[in-house]
């Protein structure tokens, strides 16, 4: 229980940091940051998960984690480059990142069933903070059409890893 709340409290911060928090709209290069730095943090924990993890089922979630993850981050770039737009570094792309190498740091010392349960449970958690943000603020945000379409299919991307890690945080108990 401690795992999971500190996790959902972890992640839940993530999201909160002060462009998101104080209501700011992000501008189109602003988001695509956020988006794509979103991703590779949930890249790199699953790359750590498919070493760390014991369960099979962590692995396999893990492994699905990267493969969608670096799939929908390589449709952002394709896509900011046809824009020609430059992502643009922000707060919430710098609070995001550093709260995310504090939880790889954190979940680094654990092992074995211990590291399967605390991974599955950010894992959740984060996906939770992650769509929220895609529904609440960053699609709303986003001015440009198709940048707005690739988040809509990302976020029905993301709820389909929020449920899947739902189901393998149940059969961990």
């Amino acid at each position: 229980m401690f795992v999971r709340m500190s996790a959902a409290i972890a992640a839940v911060s993530l999201l909160s940091s002060a462009a998101l928090a104080q209501g700011a709209k992000p501008t189109d290069p602003q988001i695509a940051h956020i988006a794509y730095t979103a991703g590779v943090i949930d890249i790199a924990a699953a790359k750590q998960a498919m070493t760390k993890a014991s369960n099979k089922e962590v692995k396999a979630f893990a492994g699905d984690m990267v493969r969608d993850h670096e799939a929908v981050n390589k449709q952002a770039l394709d896509l900011v480059k046809k824009l020609k737009v430059t992502p643009e570094d922000n707060d919430t792309s710098r609070s995001l990142s550093k709260q995310a190498a504090d939880k790889l740091a954190e979940l680094g010392k654990l092992k074995g069933a211990e590291f399967d349960k605390a991974y599955v449970a950010n894992e959740v958690a984060y996906h939770k903070a992650v769509n929220g943000a895609l529904e609440t603020q960053l699609i709303p945000s986003a001015s440009n059409a198709e940048l707005k379409s690739l988040l809509q299919t990302g976020l029905k991307i993301f709820q389909g890893h929020q449920q899947h890690a739902e189901h393998v945080a149940a059969a961990l108990k």
